[in-house]
């Protein structure tokens, strides 16, 4: 593809071709009444530029050339305010001859008959324009050439609009033709693309044609501009710039795999939205945490101050990244449990969007989710040889740290990253450990000292498994089937408990695998509820001569003063249990389950002469549980009774169940 660039003024453009707005282009937006506060900025910088006698260079306009007639892939706003502006000077001036009508005359519009109809009339019809009069479009309208029904065409009602605030700004100007024409103020970058084949599909996908310019065309143009201020681009060409790419080969991507309704606005909105939160955290101090926030609430929240020249090349980085590769490629599958934060397509359609809730300005992914995504990119980044086998490691060690959250004594377990505090705190610790993502084991075993304090506990239990597995490649197999189980999450501290691991630093690897099948055959399905039988088994299990591991709960009975108790109401309570004090009991349990199966261990058990009655008959009777009304009990002082309570909170003795 051979494209040319020149740089050229509105009238050189109409010398060189027709001008052709095609019908699959959208109407013409700038001069919509909400849009009316964009349009005043840009004829402001054009008067501003004309008073002061500086050329201004508007950023670049390219399409297509078709039958000697240029169609515009991009820049039909600025082309068609341009053609009014010339109009207003031509009308206002009577700069009537053949030549300057012929020219105006080739600027047309196909979007409908009606607005090429009046880009006609307007120049082959002559008003008078009076600079005392605020508003020439009622001129207009009242002129007998004017059809009424054209008043209905969204671009005629919006060339009527941006004509009367051209009046408003550029009535005291008497020399705009030839500032225009002859001094050439005014000009941009011009790009033919040669034999792209603009189809219309590739309209839609360019324009994302709608009623509206969108919240990320209006970001998109603001982002440009600042680029142009801050001459982040002013060594590229024009297929180098950012914006010619965000129109191109990054919306082909987004185009192949997040369209829907012949749109991918919101996908860019979303994927920007959670690069600019991570980039705010790693180079902001002061107020991250609100920008955070917003951003989390709303995608629409971003605008160009966010985003400084590293942020903006990260975001090039990124759209470069993903432009390149197939995000569906089989080999990004996570083939490990995600658990609640499991990935439904890939990792980059779980940031950009949820096909059943696909919503303007909001932020559907999780913070969760977009740290997973951010360790991703950061892998790719930084590996142009991509590893599976390490990639996964590195995604494994990342999904152990964002999984391990407090659980409280009712089984409660919230995300662990659910504020934008844990957020920056996660994204910095993500960042530091970034560096050895190539190897993550080999550098969690050399490295010295990791900043971060967040996740510190979860940090040094990867450290543990690193050193494990360097001293025992074999054993990592072993260690991953432990972590994936769905009760332990990632962690397999408690087991490296349950084999006295902590105090002679030594690994049972039969023991590790027998624990391994223990938890999978019983603690793997959240889904599933905690049977009579694991509670049975838990009573008849002793610590130090006692039997007592309810202690992990208690509450109080008001009705007769009793103390109350629980017998595992919720999955989650065993979390709970494995990392508090009554952990021992979790732990003989388990070991005690090496050996022999639920129903035998608990069959088998000799219980204690001094164990009160009411004790084991819950465990030896199997009815009395299996038909209990709740999971709460209720002691007496004396240890003598207990009763069997009809809910959590029950205000009287009635239907409660008394076992002595």
């Amino acid at each position: 593809m051979n494209n040319q660039q020149d740089i050229i003024c509105f009238i050189d453009l109409l010398k060189k071709n027709r001008v052709e707005i095609p019908i699959i282009q959208r109407d013409y937006a700038q001069g919509r009444k909400n849009s009316l506060t964009i349009l005043r900025h840009f004829l402001n910088a054009l008067k501003y530029s004309l008073d002061e006698k500086k050329e201004v260079r508007l950023d670049f306009i390219y399409g297509d050339i078709m039958d000697d007639c240029f169609q515009p892939l991009d820049g039909q706003q600025r082309l068609t305010t341009l053609f009014l502006l010339h109009w207003y000077a031509y009308m206002k001036e009577k700069r009537f001859n053949e030549e300057n009508r012929d020219l105006l005359l080739k600027f047309s519009y196909e979007t409908r008959i009606s607005s090429r109809d009046f880009c006609k009339a307007l120049v082959e019809n002559c008003i008078e324009i009076d600079i005392g009069n605020d508003v020439i479009s009622d001129t207009i309208i009242d002129s007998n050439w004017f059809f009424l029904s054209w008043k209905k065409d969204p671009t005629i009602t919006a060339m009527l609009n941006a004509i009367d605030e051209i009046h408003y700004c550029f009535k005291e100007n008497h020399t705009l033709w030839d500032e225009l024409v002859k001094q050439r103020y005014i000009s941009f970058y011009y790009v033919e693309l040669q034999n792209i084949g603009l189809t219309d599909d590739l309209y839609i996908k360019m324009n994302a044609r709608g009623k509206l310019l969108t919240n990320f065309e209006h970001f998109k143009a603001d982002l440009q501009k600042k680029c142009t201020e801050e001459l982040w681009e002013i060594d590229r060409n024009t297929q180098e710039k950012f914006s010619f790419k965000i129109d191109t080969k990054w919306t082909d991507c987004f185009w192949k795999y997040f369209k829907k309704d012949n749109k991918v606005d919101i996908a860019h909105m979303a994927f920007m939205t959670a690069i600019i939160m991570v980039r705010i955290v790693l180079e902001r101090h002061d107020d991250r945490i609100s920008l955070v926030q917003k951003l989390q609430d709303n995608t629409e929240f971003i605008n160009s101050s966010l985003i400084s020249l590293e942020t903006f090349q990260y975001i090039e980085q990124c759209y470069d990244l993903y432009a390149k590769i197939d995000v569906e490629d089989e080999k990004f599958l996570i083939s490990f449990p995600m658990w609640r934060h499991e990935i439904k397509r890939n990792i980059l359609s779980s940031i950009i969007f949820d096909e059943s809730n696909y919503t303007i300005g909001r932020s559907d992914s999780s913070y969760t989710l977009k740290v997973l995504f951010f360790a991703h990119t950061e892998y790719l980044l930084r590996n142009e040889k991509f590893d599976h086998d390490r990639y996964l490691e590195w995604m494994r060690v990342v999904r152990n740290i964002v999984s391990r959250a407090d659980v409280d004594r009712d089984g409660k377990r919230s995300d662990i990253i659910r504020s934008p505090q844990t957020f920056i705190g996660v994204i910095n610790l993500i960042n530091e450990l970034a560096e050895g993502c190539s190897d993550i084991y080999r550098y969690l075993n050399s490295t010295g000292t990791i900043k971060s304090t967040f996740a510190k506990e979860q940090v040094e239990e990867e450290r543990i498994k690193a050193k494990l597995i360097k001293d025992n490649p074999n054993v990592k197999t072993l260690l991953w089937k432990v972590e994936d189980n769905q009760l332990l999450r990632g962690s397999i501290k408690f087991v490296l408990y349950c084999v006295d691991y902590d105090k002679n630093k030594i690994l049972d690897l039969d023991l590790v695998t027998r624990i391994q099948k223990v938890f999978e055959l019983y603690f793997n399905d959240e889904e599933e509820r905690i049977t009579p039988n694991l509670r049975r088994a838990f009573l008849c299990t002793s610590v130090d001569g006692a039997y007592e591991f309810y202690n992990y709960w208690w509450s109080r009975w008001t009705v007769n003063s009793m103390t109350k108790r629980k017998l595992l109401d919720n999955y989650r309570e065993l979390e709970y249990i494995m990392y508090n004090d009554e952990r021992e009991y979790f732990k003989n349990l388990v070991l005690n389950l090496t050996d022999c199966n639920l129903e035998d261990y608990v069959n088998s058990s000799v219980l204690p002469d001094s164990m009160p009655n009411w004790k084991k008959r819950l465990i030896k009777d199997k009815q009395i549980l299996d038909s209990a009304k709740s999971n709460y009990i209720a002691i007496s002082e004396d240890n003598s009774c207990c009763y069997i309570l009809k809910s959590r909170r029950p205000r009287d003795m009635e239907g409660c169940f008394r076992i002595e």
